[in-house]
C-alpha cells in the first residue's frame, strides 16, 4: 500500500471522511463564513455610500463656499462702485457749490466796484464842477454866485461834455 497508489478501502474512507466533513463545513461552518464575509461586504459598501455621500457633502459646501465668496465679491464691488458714483456726485455737488459762490463773489465785486466807480464818477463831477466854477471865475474875472441853481446848470455842462468826449 504506498501513498501514490491508495487501496480501494484507503480512498472509500478518505471520501466519505471528506464528505462528512464537507457536509459538516456546508452545513454549519459555510453559512457564518458567508454571513461573515456577507456581513463585511455590507460594512464596507455601506462605508464607501456614506463616504460618497460624505465627499457629494463636503463638494456641495465647497460650491456653496465658493457662491458665497463671488457673492460676496459681486457686493463688495456692487459696494465700491456706489461709494465712486456717491465720491465723484459730492465732488461735483462742491464743484458746482464753488462755482456758484464764485460767481456770487464776482458778481458781489462787480456791484461793488460800480458803486464805486458810481461814486467816484459823482465827486469827480463835483469836484470838476467846482474847478470849472473856480475856473471861470478866474477866466471872467467876475464873481459868480455860488447858487444851486448855477451848481446844476455846471453839472449839466459837465456831464454833457463828459459824454461828449466819451463819444
Amino acid at each position: 500500500m504506498s501513498l501514490i497508489t491508495p487501496d480501494f478501502g484507503l480512498l472509500f474512507w478518505m471520501v466519505l471522511i471528506f464528505g462528512a466533513v464537507f457536509f459538516v463545513l456546508a452545513k454549519f461552518g459555510f453559512p457564518v463564513i458567508t454571513k461573515a464575509v456577507r456581513q463585511r461586504s455590507d460594512h464596507i459598501e455601506e462605508s464607501l455610500r456614506m463616504a460618497e455621500k460624505a465627499r457629494a457633502s463636503l463638494d456641495e459646501a465647497a460650491r456653496q463656499r465658493e457662491q458665497m465668496l463671488e457673492e460676496t465679491r459681486s457686493e463688495q464691488d456692487k459696494m465700491l462702485r456706489e461709494a465712486s458714483r456717491t465720491r465723484e456726485a459730492i465732488l461735483e455737488q462742491a464743484r458746482e457749490k464753488a462755482q456758484a459762490e464764485a460767481a456770487d463773489i464776482i458778481r458781489s465785486a462787480r456791484a461793488e466796484i460800480a458803486v464805486e466807480k458810481e461814486s467816484a464818477m459823482r465827486e469827480l463831477r463835483s469836484e470838476v464842477s467846482a474847478l470849472s466854477v473856480a475856473v471861470a471865475e478866474k477866466v471872467v474875472r467876475e464873481k459868480l454866485e455860488s447858487t444851486p441853481e448855477q451848481q446844476a446848470l455846471l453839472k449839466r455842462y459837465a456831464e454833457e461834455a463828459q459824454q461828449a468826449k466819451l463819444n
